[in-house]
Formats: C-alpha cells, structure tokens, sequence
C-alpha cells in the first residue's frame, strides 16, 4: 500500500517565488522537451518557492529551504519572483526510483491546486 497525497500544513513558513510558474515540462527520450498533463489531458505547471519557518521576534530563524512545487492548475499572472504566496491545498508524496546500476533515489513531490498571493503587513515607524 503507497500513501498518497498528504496534506502539508505551512502556515508557520513563508513562501516566497524563485521561479514564476511556467508549465511543467520532461524530456521527450529524443532531446526535446514535452509538456507534462495529467489524466485528463490538463496541463501541469511547476513553480519553485524558497520556504521559510517564521518565527518570533528576536527569536533566530532557521535556514530555509528552496522546493519545486507542481501545480494542477495555471495560477495565471501575477505570481512574479519575490512574490509571496501560500499554497491552496498543497500535498506531498514520498517516491522512490530504482536505477538500472542497482542504486535507489528517493525523496518527497509537493503538490498543490494552485498559488495565492499573501498580503504582506509591513509595521508603521
């Protein structure tokens, strides 16, 4: 039995855009790239965020941590580098890939439905 799709709580970090969203794409096996859909023949787009935990003040923050997220829809313009966003019902799976050399590659997908931007509170002087 595989889970699949866990849901993923990141309301105590920050997303921030590296890499604006763009469709997802493979190779194709003949040097080209080819866009990736789902089942339904919907194109995926991906976008990369920097993540990091918010904390208290005066409190030291963590290092963060850069992740390529795949959306299941297009999040449409707006979502520039640097922009803050929150992911709408992100999910994670574990995967693991056997190489024909006998070695195993294994980590974690993020997915989501989509991005928002999050209004940033700057404090008065």
């Amino acid at each position: 039995m595989t889970i699949r799709d866990l849901p993923v709580l990141l309301s105590g970090f920050r997303c921030t855009v590296v890499e604006p969203p763009r469709p997802k794409t493979r190779d194709d096996g003949a040097g080209g790239q080819v866009v990736v859909t789902d089942r339904n023949g919907v194109t995926q787009f991906v976008v990369a965020l920097f993540v990091k935990q918010r904390v208290a003040a005066g409190e030291r923050s963590p290092k963060g941590e850069e992740i390529k997220v795949t959306l299941a829809t297009d999040p449409g313009e707006g979502f520039d580098e640097d922009t803050r966003v929150e992911l709408i019902d992100a999910r994670l799976n574990a995967y693991q890939i056997d190489t024909e050399d006998g070695r195993s590659i294994s980590g974690i997908a993020f997915k989501a439905m989509g991005l928002k931007p999050v209004q940033t509170v700057r404090a008065e002087k």
